[in-house]
C-alpha cells in the first residue's frame, strides 16, 4: 500500500514539474505551499516543519522539527517527542533539545496524498489562469490566429497553438464571416476579462483597431513609423476610411500604402470580405479634410461652424448622391472620419425649378423620418422625388412600397392642385376678357 501511494506522489509531482509556462522559482514556491497546506490541516500547523524541493532531480525532501520532553510530559506528537523515543534514534539527546528527522510524506497515508494531488491541481489551476491572463492582457491590441474549435450561434471558440481558448462574439465578425471548424482565424485581442479568476479573451474583427493592425503588416512605411494612420472609421464588411500622414515629404502616404497596382491592399481587402477601404491625405485643417472625406464626390463649398461640429456642404446637383453615397454610407463615414457633422445642400442656380417645394413644406402629412430617408439618397425637393422612377425609390430608400406610393400621391397631388388652380385662374381671366 505504502509504494502504491509513493508511486502515485512520485507521478503528481512528476505531472507537474513537466508544465509549460511555468518558471523553476515559481514551481518551487507553488508545491512547497502545497506540501505545508496538507501538513498545516493534518497537524494544526507546519511551522515546525522544513520543505525542500530539488526541481531538477525532480524530487523533494520534508523535514520535522521537534522538542526533547520528559516520557510523562508529552503532550504533541507532532512537536514534541519523548527522551525515550529521541535517545532511541541513536544520538544522546537531552532534554530541551531540538531533533530533527526525516519524514516520509507517504507514511502520511493515502489521504495526504489525495488532499496534496487536489490542492496541487487547484493551485495549477489558478497558476495557469493567471499565467494566461497576464499574456493577453500584454497582447490587447495585437493580431493573433487561432483555430476553429467549435461554431455557436452568439459567438464562435478558437483554440492557439498552445490549446488556449478564445471568443469571437457575433457582433465582433465581420456580417460575411463564415467559418467552419479547423479554419484557421485572424482577428485583433479587443479585451481580456478576468471576473472570478476566469480568464476570458475576446477578439474582434471589426475594430478599426484590425485595420490598423493588418496595415502595418502588409505596408512596411507605417510599420516603420515613416507613415502615421491618424484616423480610421468603418462599416465592418462594407467600406472603410482610412486618413493617413507622413513625415516625410518625399514619401507618398496613399501611394505606400495601396501599393502598386493595389497590391498592397489588395491583401487587406480579402482578409475583410472585399471590405472597400479609401485612403485619403490627412491634414489638420478641417475644410480640406472633409472635402477628402466626401471623395468621390467634388465639393463646390463648405461651411464650418466649428463650436457646433458641424460642416454644411454645397455640391453641384450630379455630385450629391456621391457624396451621400449608397445607403448614406459615403457621408456617414466621412463624418465618423472627420468627428463633424455633416449636412450636404445643393447649389442654388437659375437652372433650378423656382415652383418646386421643399419637402420640409409636407412635415404635415409625411412623417419627419421618411423625409429625412429621401433627404438621405439626395432629395430635398417633391420633383427630385418625382423625378425618380418609383421601383427605382423602393429600392435606394428601403422603405415599405405602401409608403413610397403615399409620399408619391401626396407630393403629386401637391402639383395637380397647383395646375388646377392655374387653370382656373386663366379661365376666370378669359371670362373677364369677354365680359
Amino acid at each position: 500500500m505504502a509504494k502504491q501511494e509513493a508511486v502515485s506522489l512520485s507521478d503528481t509531482f512528476a505531472e507537474f514539474k513537466e508544465l509549460k509556462n511555468i518558471d523553476r522559482s515559481t514551481m518551487v514556491s507553488v508545491l512547497e505551499d502545497s506540501f505545508r497546506s496538507v501538513i498545516s490541516k493534518m497537524f494544526g500547523t507546519d511551522e515546525n516543519y522544513d520543505v525542500i524541493i530539488n526541481p531538477d532531480k525532480g524530487d523533494f525532501e520534508i523535514y520535522r522539527n521537534r522538542k526533547v520532553v520528559k516520557d510523562e510530559e508529552l503532550e504533541d506528537s507532532n512537536t514534541e517527542i519523548s527522551l525515550t523515543d529521541a535517545r532511541a534514534m541513536g544520538e544522546d539527546f537531552s532534554l530541551g533539545e531540538d531533533v530533527t528527522d526525516k519524514v516520509d510524506f507517504a507514511s502520511f497515508g493515502r489521504r495526504a496524498i489525495l488532499n496534496l494531488r487536489q490542492t496541487l491541481a487547484s493551485k495549477i489551476l489558478d497558476l495557469q489562469k493567471d499565467t494566461l491572463y497576464n499574456k493577453y492582457k500584454e497582447k490587447v491590441g495585437t493580431i493573433v490566429i487561432g483555430e476553429v474549435y467549435q461554431v455557436w450561434k452568439k459567438e464562435i471558440l478558437l483554440l492557439d497553438d498552445e490549446g488556449n481558448e478564445m471568443l469571437l462574439p457575433k457582433q465582433e465578425q465581420i456580417p460575411s464571416d463564415f467559418y467552419r471548424k479547423g479554419d484557421a482565424v485572424r482577428a485583433v485581442v479587443a479585451k481580456v476579462d478576468n471576473k472570478n479568476n476566469n480568464p476570458k479573451i475576446i477578439l474582434s474583427r471589426t475594430s478599426p483597431l484590425f485595420l490598423q493592425r493588418l496595415f502595418e503588416l502588409e505596408v512596411p512605411e507605417i510599420n516603420d513609423g515613416l507613415i502615421t494612420i491618424r484616423r480610421i472609421a468603418r462599416i465592418p464588411g462594407e467600406r472603410a476610411k482610412v486618413a493617413v500622414e507622413s513625415y516625410d515629404d518625399r514619401i507618398d502616404p496613399v501611394g505606400a500604402c495601396v501599393g502598386m497596382k493595389g497590391s498592397r491592399i489588395h491583401g487587406i481587402v480579402r482578409e475583410l470580405r472585399n471590405e472597400n477601404i479609401d485612403v485619403i491625405n490627412f491634414t489638420n485643417n478641417p475644410s480640406l479634410l472633409i472635402s477628402r472625406a466626401l471623395s468621390p464626390a467634388r465639393i463646390s463649398s463648405i461651411h464650418i461652424m466649428e463650436e457646433h461640429k458641424r460642416a454644411e456642404v454645397f455640391l453641384k446637383p450630379e455630385e450629391v448622391s456621391l457624396a451621400i453615397g449608397k445607403n448614406g454610407m459615403n457621408i456617414r463615414l466621412a463624418g465618423m472620419l472627420t468627428e463633424y457633422q455633416i449636412e450636404v445642400f445643393r447649389d442654388i442656380d437659375d437652372s433650378i425649378d423656382t415652383e418646386d417645394i421643399f419637402l420640409n413644406e409636407f412635415l404635415d402629412e409625411i412623417e419627419p423620418w421618411v423625409i429625412d430617408t429621401f433627404k438621405s439618397i439626395g432629395c430635398d425637393t417633391a420633383k427630385q422625388v418625382l423625378a425618380i422612377p418609383r421601383d427605382e425609390l423602393i429600392k435606394r430608400t428601403d422603405l415599405e412600397e405602401e409608403t413610397i406610393d403615399d409620399v408619391l400621391r401626396i407630393l403629386s397631388a401637391e402639383f395637380e392642385d397647383s395646375d388646377a388652380r392655374y387653370d382656373s385662374d386663366e379661365e376666370y381671366d378669359d371670362q373677364n376678357e369677354q365680359e
